[in-house]
């Protein structure tokens, strides 16, 4: 799986290092991701999302159903990919 939050669809972004100098190298910026389990009531039962700290607080502000169905609207991920675990 790529380094892409599936709730906000942040991304890892290109930059430059810039030395004293000036010198300008290519660097990439990664999100701050983490795999984290939630337990999903509307389907009773626990998923697994790989989610940045953005994205955490989202589903602690608006819910974890709102933050999905937002989520695949949105087309950040699709219901196929969030990984149900039994």
């Amino acid at each position: 799986m790529s380094k892409i939050c599936q709730i906000t669809g942040k991304k890892a972004m290109i930059g430059n290092n810039v030395s004293h100098s000036k010198r300008r190298t290519k660097r990439s910026f990664d999100v701050n991701l983490f795999k984290k389990k939630f337990y999903y009531v509307e389907e009773d039962c626990w998923i697994s999302l790989t989610i940045s700290a953005a994205g955490l607080r989202l589903i602690n502000k608006i819910g974890l159903d709102a933050a999905l169905k937002s989520a695949v609207e949105k087309g950040y991920c699709e219901w196929n990919d969030i990984r149900v675990i039994a």
